[in-house]
């Protein structure tokens, strides 16, 4: 071979070289997600590296929601699952694990970040059942835990954009820990009597003890049915004791019975918390993880007689992606 064509052939090569590692640098992995706040989470971390799906619909019960058989072409193809776990998501797991791809690796973020001893048992979850309240992302240093373990399972997964991975996650810390100090400050401006929360689904159980709010009780019962009239006199006669100012329901769960407790003991209901469903649309500054706190936060302290709009200044817009 001339020199002329050794050199052409390197060149060739060289070309090649370079334009398979541009694909490769640019080719996304295919991260699998259940609910909407672990979906915003980890499309938070993973950033331009990645693309999230979440199966679990927003303002559908997760408890209940049963997947798609299209589904299972999203868990086949996914290079990653991460689900919340703690029994939440049993049938999109359990589907998960018959058709993924043996070495795709399904994370399982709540048992990573609490143990048992930790667990939270109550009305809705109760120990006897043996499945333990699964939301542990309204408090915010477990939905940091989160992020954490979001950043080292992509790193681990697609080591060549760890730096990105970690740039992204530091950042978002960031803003999780000024919605953090936001939340402390929002029921430090409740008078003290009134930091109680009566809920129709209790998806509060971990953010209570964190920042200083006595759970008076959920409305819904384990199976997830609607509550018996002993169920409802029950909860009316323990807010009656307590003088609780207001109920909380969400678009999720049905309203009809929380609606006859307000009546029965003079509390104000509020049908507005969330805890899987990001406000606005898709594209919208607060249609995020954040923004669903923030919101959460500015209904709950204004209707309990704290200060009004408290989570204003949140910022609650996603990383650039």
């Amino acid at each position: 071979m001339s020199r002329k064509n050794e050199y052409r052939l390197i060149f060739t090569l060289a070309l090649l070289f370079l334009s398979a590692a541009a694909v490769a640098d640019t080719t996304k992995l295919m991260v699998v997600t259940t609910v909407a706040p672990i979906t915003n989470i980890v499309q938070n971390v993973g950033g331009r590296y990645v693309e999230v799906t979440g199966i679990v619909p927003e303002g559908s019960d997760s408890h209940t929601f049963e997947p798609a058989p299209s589904d299972a072409k999203l868990l086949i193809g996914a290079d990653i699952i991460i689900v919340n776990g703690l029994s939440l998501e049993l049938p999109t797991v359990k589907l998960a694990e018959k058709v993924k791809r043996p070495q795709i690796k399904i994370v399982s973020l709540g048992e990573r970040t609490i143990s048992p001893n930790d667990w939270k048992f109550d009305f809705s979850f109760p120990k006897e059942k043996g499945h333990p309240n699964p939301h542990l992302w309204p408090n915010i240093a477990l939905a940091m835990r989160y992020a954490e373990i979001a950043r080292d399972e992509l790193s681990n997964l697609d080591p060549q954009h760890t730096a990105g991975y970690e740039a992204n996650t530091t950042a978002y810390l960031a803003k999780l820990e000024k919605l953090d100090e936001a939340i402390f400050a929002c029921i430090k401006s409740i008078p003290e009597k009134n930091r109680k929360l009566v809920t129709y689904h209790d998806s509060f159980a971990y953010f209570a003890p964190r920042y200083g709010v006595k759970v008076i009780g959920a409305v819904q019962p384990a199976d997830f049915s609607e509550p018996s009239p002993r169920d409802v006199m029950r909860i009316i006669d323990q807010l009656k004791k307590e003088q609780v100012p207001a109920i909380f329901g969400s678009e999720v769960f049905p309203s009809k019975t929380l609606a006859q407790i307000a009546r029965e003991t003079g509390a104000r209901f509020i049908d507005q918390l969330a805890d899987d469903e990001l406000p606005g649309k898709l594209g919208d500054a607060n249609h995020s993880f954040i923004g669903m706190m923030a919101n959460n936060m500015n209904i709950m302290t204004e209707a309990l007689g704290g200060s009004r709009n408290c989570a204003v200044g949140v910022d609650s817009a996603n990383l650039p992606q």
